[in-house]
């Protein structure tokens, strides 16, 4: 079979807004996406490991994130909605036809995420009131929500690994279909740029993890007095070195041994070859300004300047992300050559409702810092 023939060609709608709109756009919403997400893939496990195993400094950053951690999902979940929004605009003709066989693990999200937001919740309101406040089953619901989360950031991966996965598509369609009529049932594990590009996720989750650490103790931790702000100067630099080099070891695994020949042509062709030499060693940027200071503790705009650089990071990631998965479907469907028909209509009222969510974002961030702003005496 012919992969094209699983591709949809009734459905000739143009694009509604222009190449450049749905790419900037849809990496951006990715980037923001993934800061947040990033907390829950990974934080809520760092959490959970040192509330059972840290000193009481590393027990107290466990408890000031899982009380923030509903609100982190909130974010996280909103601005999905960004990158989800022209992934089915532009992206739409690849994604469906993926996403349909591969149905029942792709729903299972949905399952899967609303019992561990209700989770979280759940632990969160306990340890407001103490750790003493914990019983057996805030703590099963915590560990449930930590495993949860981890295994959804798989099946994102899974999903969308499949859907630039087109010469897949035939023998996975023949192998789950009943009259032609796709069973869901299919899976994505024997692709191999699965597995590395999720632990890769992983290995960035984990720095973006010790920046919120950084961040939080400079700007909303001060009220936890200087012993634990101390304890974060430690330990936050080593956190990000661990995943730094967690991110570096499955990257390069990902990029040296799964790369096809026309997307390693691509990406280490100029001026390509810029943007992925500074995919891979942003990180070190973050690190080095977490390392640099000789005082005990981080000092705000320390902590501005290392999660200023942790953006940068995931954006490079995000962009990176993008030109690689418009290469690896270019010879199935190639998003940039297809017509448009900009509707400005609704991107204008896209723009004005995302700039007004940023900006309610922004607002409710500042509260939470001036609420915090009296330091522990």
């Amino acid at each position: 079979m012919d992969p094209q023939m699983l591709i949809d060609t009734t459905a000739l709608t143009d694009i509604p807004a222009p190449h450049w709109f749905v790419q900037f756009f849809k990496t951006l919403g990715f980037a923001l996406h993934a800061i947040p997400m990033n907390l829950w893939y990974s934080g809520i496990l760092v959490a959970m490991l040192l509330a059972a195993f840290g000193p009481s400094a590393a027990k107290r950053f466990s408890a000031r994130l899982m009380m923030q951690m509903p609100v982190i999902v909130a974010f996280g979940v909103n601005l999905g909605i960004v990158p989800l929004l022209f992934l089915q605009a532009a992206y739409g003709k690849v994604f469906y036809p993926a996403t349909i066989l591969i149905a029942w693990p792709w729903l299972a999200i949905v399952f899967l995420v609303i019992p561990a937001y209700y989770a979280v919740y759940y632990y969160a309101f306990a340890i407001r009131k103490g750790p003493e406040a914990l019983t057996w089953r805030h703590h099963a619901a915590g560990w449930g929500a930590a495993v949860v989360f981890f295994g959804v950031g798989f099946l994102y991966t899974h999903g969308l690994s499949l859907m630039v996965r087109v010469d897949a598509w035939p023998e996975l369609f023949m192998a789950h279909n009943q009259a032609g009529a796709a069973l869901g049932t299919a899976t994505n594990l024997g692709d191999p740029t699965l597995w590395p590009r999720w632990m890769m996720f992983w290995g960035l989750a984990l720095t973006t993890t010790a920046a919120w650490m950084v961040l939080d103790s400079a700007w909303m931790g001060v009220r936890e007095g200087r012993a634990y702000r101390c304890w974060v100067r430690r330990f936050a630099p080593v956190l990000y070195a661990v995943g730094f080099v967690w991110f570096a070891i499955f990257g390069s695994w990902y990029v040296f041994g799964t790369w096809q020949a026309s997307v390693a042509d691509a990406m280490w062709s100029m001026p390509n070859a810029l943007l992925t030499l500074a995919t891979g060693a942003a990180g070190v940027l973050p690190l080095v300004l977490m390392w640099w200071s000789k005082a005990r503790t981080f000092r705000r705009w320390q902590a501005t300047a290392i999660a200023a650089a942790q953006v940068l990071v995931i954006g490079l990631n995000a962009i990176s992300r993008q030109v690689v998965q418009n290469i690896e479907l270019r010879g199935y469907y190639d998003v940039l050559a297809q017509p448009t028909s900009v509707e400005w209509g609704p991107l204008v009222m896209f723009l004005v409702t995302m700039v007004a969510g940023l900006a309610v974002i922004v607002w409710l961030v500042a509260q939470a810092v001036r609420a915090s702003a009296h330091p522990a005496v």
